[in-house]
């Protein structure tokens, strides 16, 4: 019995009797009753927004073109990303770096030339002993 259906009655439907029998070997295919093999392709229609009348092929090859479409669409905007966001951060951030290993330089230097300027010598050879 089909689940959710178990108390509705039955309703006839006149088809050809070949039409019936190529639904039938579906319907055995799919391992559903009649019922609910008609109500899936039905549903499979209305949320595909497709008509029985149309092809998968065309269908197919519009939907890759709408992939595509849409990637385009991705990279573009990840380019506009790196270009109005990204690049404009790094460089301040690198400009913020740089100022700050300029400063840490001086300092190096500053120490490195007092060290220099000795002002006592010590001398090497010592007479005065205790």
């Amino acid at each position: 019995m089909d689940k959710g259906y178990e108390k509705e009655r039955f309703d006839s439907l006149s088809i050809k009797t070949s039409v019936a029998q190529k639904f039938n070997e579906f319907c055995k295919k799919m391992s559903r009753s009649k019922s609910m093999t008609l109500l899936m392709m039905l549903d499979f229609f209305e949320t595909n927004g497709m008509s029985p009348n149309e092809t998968l092929g065309p269908n197919m090859k519009t939907l890759e073109s709408q992939i595509k479409k849409r990637i385009n669409a991705v990279i573009a905007i990840i380019k506009d990303i790196e270009k109005h966001h990204d690049k404009p951060t790094t460089a301040m951030l690198q400009s913020l770096f740089m100022e700050f290993e300029s400063a840490e330089k001086k300092g190096i230097l500053e120490k490195e030339l007092k060290q220099k300027n000795v002002q006592f010598v010590e001398k090497k050879e010592s007479n005065n002993q205790l």
